[in-house]
């Protein structure tokens, strides 16, 4: 990540504050009061990819986002906030007596690059736990990982099978195909 991209911890508080509102505005149905902006950096006009995790307690309650920006950041954490909350397919609806307690996080992400690897002993010795988001594709299927998810999945072969299972491949597609690989990183705000 270079240091243009990297946000400040006002910025990324910021961004934090401009999800939880929409989505409590959501919740409130006042979906004519219009949020204004206060426009604290140049940063959020510009087109970044972006993801929203909510979670309550530490299970995962919604994580929708765009890898590829599709909008300026600040209209990407309000797409994705709704998205996260309300349009999940492994998720119903959020519902507010689930609110209270939700917590939100924000990943802002660099634009994927490809890693090119001969093998599946060049893949696993190129992949960095805790440091790329991977994604993978074959064909019409695809998925993603954020680097957060190295928490939970810090072995490289395991990592690769449930990523490759989200896709809906075989979860041994990623030592038997070629698929393609690429990688970015994120900077990641979360509520205390």
């Amino acid at each position: 990540m270079t240091d243009k991209d990297i946000l400040t911890e006002q910025e990324g508080n910021y961004l934090l504050t401009v999800a939880r509102d929409t989505i409590d505005r959501r919740l409130v149905k006042d979906k004519d009061k219009g949020q204004e902006d206060r426009v604290i950096s140049s940063k959020f006009s510009e087109k970044r990819g972006t993801f929203v995790t909510l979670t309550i307690g530490k299970a995962l309650r919604g994580c929708i986002g765009h890898i590829v920006p599709q909008e300026s950041l600040l209209e990407g954490i309000r797409v994705n906030s709704i998205n996260a909350a309300f349009h999940d397919p492994r998720f119903r609806p959020l519902s507010r007596g689930e609110w209270d307690k939700v917590k939100i996080e924000i990943s802002v992400l660099t634009d994927p690059v490809p890693l090119y690897f001969s093998g599946v002993d060049d893949l696993l010795a190129k992949l960095r736990p805790g440091i790329d988001g991977v994604i993978i594709k074959k064909g019409f299927h695809q998925a993603t990982f954020l680097p957060q998810v190295w928490d939970q999945l810090p072995d490289k072969r395991e990592f690769l099978t449930h990523l490759c299972l989200k896709a809906g491949m075989d979860g041994d597609a990623w030592k038997k195909e070629e698929i393609e690989v690429m990688t970015y990183q994120v900077q990641s705000f979360e509520e205390n």
